[in-house]
């Protein structure tokens, strides 16, 4: 039972990391190669969308650096064995 609970845990997180993943392209394409920048864009809808964008951005990064620390610490029994196996740890 507790194999299927941790298989049910790492595949949220996995979930999880991907909708963040995906979340942190398409702002930071959108802030890239749609949105205007510089004082020039007068301060209208499009450049309240890009500090909207600019700060969801950062925040899912946040999030998405917590999460694959999460990632991580579950994969650790599995990351321990692997370099034990290649010898790079005793």
């Amino acid at each position: 039972m507790a194999s299927k609970n941790k298989a049910n845990q790492l595949w949220v997180i996995n979930l999880f990391s991907f909708l963040l993943f995906s979340l942190l392209g398409i702002t930071g394409l959108i802030n890239w190669l749609v949105l205007p920048r510089g004082p020039g864009s007068g301060g209208g809808f499009l450049f309240g969308l890009r500090h909207f964008l600019r700060d969801v951005h950062t925040w899912a990064g946040l999030v998405f650096i917590i999460v694959m620390a999460v990632h991580l610490f579950l994969h650790w029994g599995y990351i321990k064995t692997q370099i034990r196996r290649y010898g790079l740890m005793k």
